[in-house]
Formats: C-alpha cells, sequence, structure tokens
C-alpha cells in the first residue's frame, strides 16, 4: 500500500485525543490488531499505536498468497494529539514524498494552498501538513539520505 518513490504515499496516520480509545474503535470495525509504540512528552510516558493486518496476504515469487510479515501488514498509525501532533486535524492524513521539502512548500503557496501547520521532524527527516486549494489536507514529507 505505501510507496518509497517521489510522489507517492508513504504513510497515513490519525491524531486525535485518546488514541487508545480509537484504536479499540477500529480493533473491533476492521479486525486490526493494535501495536503500542512507547512515547516520552514532558517526562509523561504514553502509547501512540501502529495498526497491523492480521489477514493481510501478499503474492510470493509464484504468484500465490502468502501471509504477510509484519512490515508488510502495517495499515497505519493512531496518535495522541499532543507534542509534536498537537496541532494535527483529527481526519486520517496521508503523507506524501517529496525530494525538497522546502521547494515544495514554496510550490504548495504558489499555487493556492496553505500550510496547515508548522515543519516537523520525525529523526533528520522533515514533513508539513499542507492544505490544498479545496480545503483537502495532507503531508508532505521528505526523506533525509543516510
Amino acid at each position: 500500500m505505501y510507496g518509497n518513490k517521489l510522489g507517492e504515499m508513504a504513510w497515513m496516520d490519525l491524531s486525535v485525543p485518546d488514541a487508545k480509545a480509537i484504536s479499540d474503535f477500529y480493533q473491533v470495525v476492521l479486525g486490526w490488531r493494535c501495536e503500542p509504540v512507547e512515547m516520552t512528552l514532558d517526562n509523561d510516558t504514553y502509547s501512540d499505536f501502529v495498526m497491523t493486518s492480521p489477514t493481510a496476504l501478499v503474492l510470493d515469487e509464484t504468484d500465490k498468497e502468502k501471509p504477510a510479515s509484519a512490515i508488510q501488514s502495517l495499515v497505519t498509525g493512531i496518535c495522541h494529539a499532543k507534542g509534536e501532533n498537537q496541532d494535527m486535524p483529527a481526519v486520517w492524513l496521508p503523507y506524501f514524498l517529496v525530494k525538497n521539502l522546502d521547494e515544495s512548500i514554496l510550490k504548495v503557496k504558489d499555487n493556492g494552498g496553505t500550510l496547515a501547520t508548522k515543519i516537523k521532524n520525525i529523526g533528520a527527516d522533515r514533513y508539513v501538513v499542507i492544505k490544498d486549494p479545496a480545503g483537502a489536507m495532507a503531508a508532505i514529507y521528505q526523506k533525509v539520505e543516510k
């Protein structure tokens, strides 16, 4: 589902006030598994969640279905709207890969879009949530080559 090429969707997540309750909701409704990811903010430890599919299948080299590995069964993330996620909209948010975040931000602004958040970091990687001229939101994400 997710790609590693420029312009492709690299990830999707949801930031909400109560990530545990919402992850529980999707476990029941969609059958997703919930994997907690320990987070720390101002000496407060809490869990955000990576959601995985228990029934994900992939094709092997002979085009036969086989169970997906843990990494292949990743579906999405559900995060608490605090810390770096405090100003994130409570919507499913796709993250699209760009080559140069600063250049992409200029293109957003030059073409009628706006920034919905400040620029944020995940390690050395950078991203920002944008709003297109129709009001739809997405994140543009620059991976830093290692």
